[in-house]
């Protein structure tokens, strides 16, 4: 047994929680986005809440960790869907929301600690220089950036800029290793891929390089279109208008736009789709045009609105807030799949899966570059029945050529890789030899000759020693 009580004596000095509740509290992102995961995941807790200052406590701490043999889960603002930062084994959740510095802002780029913000990076990086993240994610008031790179994969902005596995969309990472003496390294170009999205299950991310682009005062926008359809080809071609500069393109089928944008709906009409788009102002009156073109409406602007107090940005309307606003008012009926359409066919691909589940499946989309190229991933809205159902709803999307990344899943590979990632797994045994980081979320290293293709879910025995099931 770990002794926590030895440990929090060896870590005086360093803020540490240990109230059932807060720890509790801490040990939980969105993961109840998902009826499977909420089942699987709803007692997981840590034993230890640790907040380091500086890169330096944190070397403390995992120097103390790597001796006691104590699980070390690393958090952010918790803002994941699949338990990414959620302690499999319990032991020691690692806040890391007080290393919150910006050490450097200049033209077109960012250094700074891994705990700030993604919001107030931006709001310091623009009134510095009038430059901003070039994407970040739909929950940028409580994502950390370290978080977002760890857990995330692209966000508000990926229509121009794509996602954060190209490369020069992060510059460099620092990150500390746990051994029996933590090692600092720096990673940049290829190697970052060994813990860009990897759940910190190899290395504890403690700077980061971003780069940085021009901001604007981005225009939120909402078109209403007569049908799903409508909304998905206006936002393709918007998507492809290379002269029209956006940052959001998200269309969003009925019922859900009326039903649930509650401080939308007197701007909205029932029945009707809409496109939810960020548009930079030099570039309205070219997207104006596109609008009439495709016979839309515009039925709601931020810079033309008598009053925007309490409406929502564009972007907490799309990506994962989308499922969340339908979630609040019928909480028992709705999950969420990720979808992969891919380019050139992607808009043919959403019709026919359109047509194949009807309303059992809503459609909302994200406009994106997908190595380089205009396509739309898909974060529909499912109406949700049995764990079976929702097995055989990914089924039928992956057997007609649209890739699921399930959300249902904590493990890295369950959700999307699909495969062992021999860089990540080898760079875990180099950096994490006794696979204290992150227990559970790689399944390469914890059973290797597990079958993938035998369609059984992955369940972490460490889980069953935390909830004692």
């Amino acid at each position: 047994m770990t002794d926590y009580q030895q440990i929090k004596a060896e870590l005086e000095g360093i803020a540490i929680e240990d109230n059932p509740a807060m720890v509790l509290r801490k040990s939980r992102d969105f993961y109840w986005y998902s009826p499977i995961l909420k089942a699987q995941l709803e007692h997981v807790t840590g034993d230890l809440i640790v907040s380091p200052e500086n890169e330096d406590e944190l070397i403390k701490v995992l120097k103390v960790a790597f001796k006691h043999d104590a699980p070390v889960t690393a958090r952010g603002g918790g803002t994941g869907n699949y338990g990414q930062s959620m302690p499999l084994s319990g032991g020691i959740v690692l806040d890391m929301t007080k290393m919150n510095r910006i050490k450097l802002i200049e033209p077109g780029r960012v250094i700074a600690e891994p705990g700030i913000i993604c919001a107030e990076l931006d709001r310091q990086t623009k009134a510095h220089s009038g430059q901003e993240l070039r994407f970040h994610p739909s929950t940028t008031g409580q994502a950390t950036l370290g978080g977002f790179i760890a857990g995330g994969s692209g966000g508000v902005g990926s229509v121009h800029w794509g996602g954060l596995r190209d490369l020069g969309n992060v510059l460099r990472l620092r990150i500390v290793t746990l051994e029996a003496e933590p090692r600092v390294m720096e990673l940049t170009s290829l190697d970052l891929l060994k813990v860009s999205h990897a759940y910190g299950t190899n290395g504890i991310i403690t700077e980061v390089e971003m780069p940085l682009a021009p901001a604007y005062e981005w225009v939120d926008v909402i078109v209403g279109h007569d049908s799903f359809m409508d909304a998905v080809r206006f936002s393709d071609h918007l998507a492809s208008s290379t002269g029209i500069l956006t940052k959001e393109i998200a269309p969003i089928a009925a019922p859900v736009p009326y039903n649930y944008f509650t401080r939308l709906k007197p701007f909205l009409e029932e029945g009707e789709s809409i496109s939810v788009v960020m548009v930079a102002p030099h570039s309205i009156e070219p997207f104006k045009a596109l609008v009439e073109v495709h016979g839309g409406t515009i039925r709601y602007r931020s810079d033309t609105a008598e009053n925007t107090k309490g409406v929502p940005r564009a972007y907490e309307l799309g990506w994962n807030h989308t499922t969340l606003r339908a979630m609040k008012m019928e909480p028992d009926n709705f999950t969420y799949l990720q979808v992969q359409y891919p380019s050139p066919g992607h808009v043919a691909k959403v019709q026919e899966m359109c047509a194949i589940f009807g309303d059992e499946v809503i459609g909302h989309l994200e406009f994106l570059r997908f190595d380089g190229a205009i396509q739309c991933s898909g974060l529909p809205l499912v109406r949700y029945t049995t764990p079976e159902r929702l097995e055989e709803i990914i089924r039928i999307h992956e057997e007609n050529g649209c890739p699921v990344f399930n959300p249902h899943r904590y493990t890295l590979e369950e959700g999307g890789m699909k495969q062992t990632d021999e860089r990540q797994l080898e760079f875990k045994k180099e950096t994490d030899p006794k696979g204290l980081l992150n227990p559970g979320k790689m399944i390469a290293w914890d059973d290797p000759e597990f079958d993938f293709k035998a369609g059984k879910n992955y369940l972490f025995k460490g889980i069953t020693a935390v909830t004692g099931e």
